[in-house]
Formats: C-alpha cells, sequence, structure tokens
C-alpha cells in the first residue's frame, strides 16, 4: 500500500517538474505564430495544363483571408466580367465568369493579398497558373508608370501587352511591319490588352505567363472596364519600344535577421532574372477639347459667369430676353475662353432678380464637330434684391444708431453715411525680394488709375525721395495689376495710396492705403546657377521648385544655361520640360496624333542655399530613368509599407534572456 502510495507521489513530483521546466523555456502566453500560409494542395493543379475549369481552389494549412482582392489580384488575360473571389476557412475560392480561351496560359496573380486570420502574417507574392492548352508560358516583364507631368508614381493602373506579330495587314494576310504598326496602331482603340498588370503604390508592375515574341506595352487608366482605350478622359502611357521578354540565370543577397535590428546571416541566392525589368511608362491625360455648356453663377447681383468644358475665339452671344442687352455688360474672358464673366453696366439690370437670356454659342456634336448651338437661361441672383434692401437697412441703422452714440458723448461724427469704398487689396509683405512686384487686386472691372494718386518713397539717409514706378495690368489674370518699382537692396520704402486713386464701373472708390517694407541687402540671398548638359539646340522651361512641389521661380534658356537670382537661404529643388512647341508651357500627349507629351526631368537632389553662396550645379536629365528622378522628399503619393514578418519571437527572447527554439529561428517568410 506504501508502495503504490510513494509510487504516485513521485508521478506527481515528476510531472510537476517537466512542466516547471517547460514554462522557463517559453514566455507566458506561449510564441507567436509567425508562419506564414503555406499551399497543401490546389485543384486544379498549379501550372497543370489542359485545364478547362474555371473555380479554383487553393487549400491552406490554416485558416487565411485576404485583402481587397478586387484592387490587389489580377487576372490575365484579362476579365471582362468580375471574377468572384472569396476566402473560405482555410480555402480560397476562384470563380472565373468569362469563356476560357483556347491554348492559352491564365495567371491568378494574388500579390501580397493572402495572409494568415489571426496574426495577418502575409503569404508573399503568389501566383496561381493553369493553361487551357499543352504548355505553360512563363515569361515576364516588369517596369514603372510614373505621371508625364511630375514624374509622380501612378497607382492602380492597368498595364498591358499587344503582341505586334499578331496585326495582319488585310490586304496582304501577312503581319505587318514594325514600321507600319507605329502609323497603324489601332490594337489599344479596338482590343482588349492581351496580358495585364495593375501597378502598386510605387507605380511598379510585373506581368506574367507572357509567352515568346515580339509586343508593345501600353498603360491605361480604365474608366469602364474594357481594356481598351476608348474614353477620352482615360489616363494612358504608350510607346514605340519593342519589347522581348527574355530571362537569364542570376544571384541576389538575402539578409537572414536574427531580429528587428540584428543580421544573422546574409547569403546568395539563385534565381530567375526576367527582362526587361526597366521599363518606364510616361502617363498622360490627353486635353479634352471637346466644347459644352457646364453652368451658370451669379453669386453676386453685379454679374454672372458662364462655364464652358474648353474654349472658343467666339466667345457666346448673349441677347436679353426681359431687358436691353445692348452695351449692357462688361466682358471678362479666361486665358482660354472657358470662363466667360459679364458685368452689368446699368443699375437697373443689377437690381434685376431674374435675367432671361438667349445664348448662341459652338458646341461639339456627337461627331466631335463645332455645331452652334442655342440655349434659354433663367439667370437667378443668389439674394434677391428685397433682402439686399432689407441688409442695406439694417446696416444704415446700425450706422445712424453708433453716430448718434458719438454725437452725444462730444465725439467727432458724419452726418452721411459714406458710400461703400473700393476694397482694392494690396499683397504687399513686409519684406519685398529685388526681383517681386507688390501686387494689386480689384474686386471689380476698373473705370481709371490715377497715378498721380499713388506715391512711391524711398528713404536715403534719413530722408524720404520720390521713387519712380509702374503699374500694369497682368495678362490673362482678371483685375490683377502689379507696381513694379526700381527697388534698391537694402532700403526702406512707403507706398501710400489715395483715396479715389482707382475708381470701378460703378463709381466705386478706394479708401487711403499707407504702409512701409523695404528691400533686403543681397547678403541675405544666394545665387543657383545650372548647367545643363545633353539639351544642346533644345527649348527648355526650368522651375524652381518649394517643398511640396510647386514652381515658385520659372526661367526659359536655349543655351543650357539658367541662374536664380535672390535666393533665400533654404530648401529648393528643379525641374524642367523640353517646350518643343514653345509656347512656355507643358503640353500633354495625344495618342491619335501620336504624340507624346513633353518630357520632364527632375534635378535629382534637394538644393540648399546659404546666404552669399553661388551655387554652381552641373545637371544631366538623362543621366537616370525617369522613375528615378525625383527627390523622394517632394514624391506626393507616398508607397505603402509592404507586410512583413514582425520577428516578435525574435524580440521577446532577446528580452527575456533566452534562446528562441531552433524551429522558430526560420519561418520561411521575409523573416
Amino acid at each position: 500500500m506504501k508502495k503504490e502510495i510513494w509510487t504516485s507521489v513521485l508521478g506527481l513530483m515528476l510531472v510537476w517538474m517537466i512542466s516547471s521546466c517547460a514554462r522557463m523555456g517559453s514566455p507566458d502566453g506561449g510564441w507567436y505564430d509567425e508562419f506564414p500560409p503555406k499551399v497543401v494542395s490546389t485543384s486544379p493543379e498549379d501550372k497543370g495544363t489542359d485545364i478547362h475549369s474555371k473555380k479554383i481552389t487553393i487549400t491552406f494549412n490554416e485558416y487565411v483571408k485576404i485583402d481587397n482582392p478586387s484592387e490587389k489580384v489580377i487576372i490575365s488575360p484579362p476579365q471582362l466580367e468580375q471574377p468572384e473571389i472569396k476566402a473560405q476557412g482555410k480555402r480560397i475560392v476562384v470563380e472565373l465568369k468569362d469563356s476560357l480561351l483556347a491554348n492559352t496560359t491564365y495567371t491568378i496573380d494574388f500579390s501580397d493579398a493572402i495572409s494568415d486570420f489571426t496574426e495577418d502574417n502575409p503569404m508573399g507574392n503568389y501566383a496561381f497558373t493553369f493553361s487551357t492548352g499543352d504548355h505553360i508560358d512563363t515569361l515576364q516583364i516588369s517596369g514603372t508608370v510614373v505621371e508625364a507631368e511630375n514624374l509622380e508614381p501612378v497607382k492602380g493602373m492597368q498595364v498591358g501587352l499587344y503582341a505586334i506579330n499578331d496585326v495582319i495587314d488585310p490586304a496582304t494576310g501577312k503581319p505587318i511591319s514594325d514600321e507600319a504598326f507605329k502609323g497603324t496602331d489601332t490594337l489599344f482603340t479596338t482590343q482588349q490588352l492581351l496580358r495585364v498588370s495593375r501597378t502598386d503604390s510605387r507605380g511598379h508592375f510585373v506581368i506574367k505567363g507572357i509567352a515568346p515574341g515580339s509586343y508593345r506595352v501600353y498603360a491605361l487608366q480604365d474608366m469602364d472596364g474594357d481594356y481598351a482605350y476608348k474614353q477620352k478622359g482615360e489616363k494612358i502611357a504608350f510607346n514605340h519600344d519593342i519589347i522581348v521578354p527574355t530571362f537569364k540565370p542570376d544571384t541576389r543577397q538575402d539578409t537572414i535577421w536574427r531580429d528587428s535590428l540584428h543580421i544573422d546571416n546574409i547569403i546568395p541566392v539563385g534565381y530567375t532574372h526576367f527582362l526587361p525589368d526597366d521599363i518606364v511608362l510616361r502617363a498622360f491625360t490627353k486635353e479634352q477639347t471637346d466644347r459644352n455648356f457646364i453652368k451658370f453663377e451669379r453669386t453676386d447681383p453685379d454679374h454672372f459667369t458662364l462655364f464652358f468644358t474648353y474654349g472658343n475665339p467666339e466667345l457666346p452671344e448673349i441677347k436679353g430676353l426681359n431687358f436691353d442687352d445692348f452695351d449692357a455688360f462688361h466682358i471678362e474672358a479666361s486665358e482660354k475662353k472657358d470662363t466667360i464673366t459679364y458685368w452689368l453696366k446699368d443699375t437697373t439690370l443689377i437690381n434685376q432678380d431674374t435675367l432671361l437670356v438667349q445664348m448662341r454659342y459652338m458646341m461639339t456634336d456627337t461627331t466631335g464637330v463645332l455645331v452652334q448651338q442655342n440655349d434659354t437661361l433663367q439667370i437667378l441672383a443668389k439674394q434677391s434684391y428685397e433682402k439686399r434692401q432689407k441688409q442695406e437697412k439694417e446696416d444704415y441703422e446700425k450706422w445712424q444708431k453708433k453716430q448718434e452714440k458719438l454725437k452725444k458723448q462730444n465725439k467727432p461724427y458724419q452726418e452721411q453715411m459714406p458710400p461703400k469704398a473700393l476694397e482694392v487689396s494690396f499683397l504687399l509683405p513686409g519684406q519685398l525680394d529685388p526681383d517681386k512686384t507688390v501686387l494689386i487686386d480689384i474686386p471689380s472691372p476698373v473705370a481709371a488709375i490715377d497715378t498721380s494718386a499713388v506715391h512711391l518713397y524711398s528713404k536715403i539717409d534719413t530722408l524720404w525721395y520720390k521713387s519712380r514706378f509702374l503699374i500694369r495690368e497682368i495678362p490673362h489674370q482678371s483685375r490683377r495689376y502689379e507696381l513694379l518699382g526700381e527697388w534698391r537692396p537694402d532700403t526702406e520704402y512707403s507706398l501710400e495710396v489715395d483715396s479715389a486713386a482707382f475708381t470701378d464701373i460703378y463709381g466705386k472708390m478706394n479708401s487711403p492705403f499707407k504702409r512701409g517694407f523695404s528691400v533686403p541687402s543681397l547678403d541675405v540671398y544666394s545665387t543657383i546657377i545650372f548647367t545643363i548638359n545633353g539639351m544642346e539646340g533644345k527649348n527648355l522651361v526650368v522651375q524652381l521648385l518649394n517643398g511640396q512641389d510647386k514652381p515658385i521661380k520659372e526661367i526659359k534658356t536655349s543655351d543650357g544655361s539658367v541662374q536664380f537670382d535672390f535666393m533665400k537661404p533654404e530648401k529648393y529643388y528643379a525641374r524642367m520640360f523640353v517646350d518643343e512647341n514653345g509656347n512656355g508651357i507643358w503640353d500633354t500627349g495625344d495618342y491619335a496624333a501620336d504624340r507624346q507629351p513633353e518630357m520632364v526631368y527632375y534635378y535629382p537632389e534637394m538644393i540648399e542655399c546659404r546666404a552669399k553662396w553661388d551655387m554652381r550645379l552641373s545637371w544631366n536629365p538623362t543621366a537616370r530613368p525617369a522613375n528615378q528622378q525625383k527627390p523622394g522628399a517632394i514624391i506626393q503619393a507616398k508607397a505603402e509599407k509592404q507586410k512583413t514578418i514582425k520577428n516578435r519571437n525574435a524580440e521577446r527572447a532577446l528580452k527575456l534572456g533566452i534562446e528562441l527554439p531552433a524551429y522558430l529561428q526560420h519561418t520561411g517568410s521575409d523573416y
């Protein structure tokens, strides 16, 4: 009996000791699951041939989830009818809705969309491939899509291929030659892309499952889901480069991390290097030249504005149906003549709540031809005349009470309410750079400017002297003027404007204005001098940018030499574009005209200016590909953080001072 009791006690002690030892080797709560999901089986077989099933089931060793399949999962050839993709416990099921093409390799590229259900461990890039024929096409190409105008990476853009040898000349029945293909390329506008991919947040794409051959590559922001360029507003990219997919054996260095801070080992790993892998496409949207009427606005009673999708040299004809339109308007048109404002000259018309007008204008019809169109518009004031009168009465009563109060206090007061002043704005900082001007904004059309009522004084020693100036209207900027002076460095100025210097078409005049300012010494400025190489004989427009990628200065050059003066000690960036047509502005491309957008280049580094320094910089715009030029600090579209294993087991073991078990040291992922 005693022997049996002692045997039981010893057994309990042994169990306790074993469990105690186990707890010493691992932290409370156990180790984290850092193993990504693994494929256990697929139906049909991955990389199988002669497959005709449109339902694919992929089974994993644990519960899985799929992140945003409509964006991340790419099926090639493209599917016009959206496939159904869903996670079901330990399985992912894909049901294709389109008919399968004969003798075709299909690729379902999941990218990094698959992860385990509990810890969100990413599986990494995974693609399922099958063929309806007797072999699998395995070639692939990769590259980047950037905005042509500012080299920003473009996310979510489709990138696809057309095979050149698929283009048959109907006259001969033979493949069209490459030179002929350039002028007769209608595939992009008539047929869906052969194989597709989609750009990620870095603008990067990979097209898989390509058969040997010659191809051209296109990018498309597909608005109608037909995988072809048929909508004028779709963003596209194209070129005439011939793409011949190939491959070679290669090695890369893989890093094995001990924890989040320490590298355990770096080992060479062999892999198949698919080429080309450096394709760069410049995406653009064609300028919309279709002219249609959008809307009208009458936010203030004294004017109304017409908005069009595109301008026309011939302004609309406006005929008054409930008023006399003879000499009734002062007309302002935007530079492109797509926005036209009609200022009402007559007070009677201003007080009229509803203006009934007939508008005759040129409009683009369904065939793309400009035709004359007649519309009748009922233009209502945002606030009725009755409400405006009521508001004016309230304002007068408030003013009257204020004057009566001043009178009782024996303080200066007014017998009559003064007319409303013309609210002229002077954009004048306390310190004005020597190459800047004083900007003047006027809220309504100007009838007269009395320059004798404008005074500019400069201080020399202790005395003030009159200084010369010029006031002129800035072209294509409605009611904006600039005052130019002979600005001398390290000098104080005073701008003094008398009342009635500016009078608008309604007789309103400005209030007096006085402000002092100074022009700093040249010692506070820097100079940036660019020598541009490899662009001889080309018209260039070079822009200096701030940290938000916005131009602050611009210079045209044709000899490759550019100098920016009076630069404050700040951080700057630079870009240029080749002004092919000499109009001074960047022009987009046109697929139908086989015209690429004008080339844009960025100086690849930040430029830090210091006072009294001359920055002499050499710039070779073609030294780097377009996707590697723009400095990361001013890229607006930041790349999404890629999913990785978090290495929490290694960090926990390091913190607790214990050795990580061997079976947890390598997870088979980006650990």
